[in-house]
């Protein structure tokens, strides 16, 4: 029996090209790395985008995954506010003010271990009023230990410099941190110092050939005119798409990462059965 634990990150799932493409890659990719558990982000699942729902919770739970993370799109459906209140395995960053929606941290067993799941949000170029994640965190983790050192975050946060410093903050205090939020899969996967796990944004899941998973065409018109000139978002559902995140393992003696990986796969047909699905 190994002496490790086998965790999947998936980066954010972007409306329903983000959902064909969990349901049909996890069964297969749990099989061949042999994974134990897997967090998926899914604060951008809903159809639009933007936002989950109570129904796409169930759905990604069904489809395998232990803990769902969110970030700055988590409240965009008011039917989720009661589910995030009530469940334990979708969390919302923990550095939102006090007496919003759902909770910051969340614990399941796996392999008779204990593991957390931490949100927390980045302040740089991020428009919701926050409290500080550095200081939130490091709050969080007097009470966390006391349960496991195998901790997993996922930082949702805009800048490459903002994550780096966090991975810096936490080295050697988590197991694995993870940025989202920017849909750009980095290739820095490392194990710090310390013996953290790290990689600076884990990507999306959506399509190849788009902008962070919306068609390109708007994105370019709000750039080239004014914002509200070029046009509401739109999920794109054609052309290749693309799964991403990373492998960790994580030593269940120490809670320090031994192996890290990313994980990108790029599918050709999953358009095809989106088209069909219409």
């Amino acid at each position: 029996m190994n002496n490790y634990v086998r965790v999947l990150l998936v980066g954010d799932l972007i409306g329903n090209p983000g959902l064909a493409l969990f349901e049909k890659w996890i069964p297969s990719l749990k099989e061949k790395h042999a994974l134990d558990a897997i967090v998926v982000n899914g604060e951008n699942a809903a159809k639009n985008g933007k936002g989950i729902t109570p129904k796409i919770i169930d759905f990604l739970k069904e489809k395998g995954a232990a803990v769902i993370t969110t970030g700055n799109h988590v409240y965009e459906h008011k039917d989720v506010y009661n589910v995030l209140n009530e469940r334990n395995d979708i969390i919302r960053p923990a550095n939102y003010p006090p007496g919003c929606p759902g909770k910051g941290v969340a614990f399941f067993t796996v392999l008779g271990q204990t593991v957390a799941v931490v949100n927390i949000m980045g302040r740089v170029f991020m428009r919701d009023m926050l409290d500080c994640p550095f200081r939130t965190i490091e709050s969080l983790l007097i009470f966390i230990k006391t349960k496991t050192n195998l901790i997993f975050v996922d930082f949702h946060a805009e800048t490459t410099a903002e994550k780096r410093a966090m991975a810096t903050f936490l080295d050697g205090k988590v197991s694995c941190l993870v940025g989202t939020h920017t849909h750009i899969q980095t290739a820095d996967e490392q194990i710090m110092p310390g013996g953290t796990g790290y990689v600076t944004d884990l990507g999306g899941c959506g399509a190849l050939f788009s902008a962070i998973g919306m068609e390109a065409d708007t994105i370019v018109q709000r750039f080239l005119l004014h914002n509200h000139v070029g046009g509401k978002f739109v999920v794109q559902t054609t052309g290749p798409m693309v799964l991403s995140g990373v492998i960790v393992d994580v030593d269940m003696t120490t809670g320090k990462a031994i192996k890290i990986q990313n994980m990108r796969i790029v599918d050709d047909q999953i358009s095809q059965t989106l088209a069909q699905e219409k």
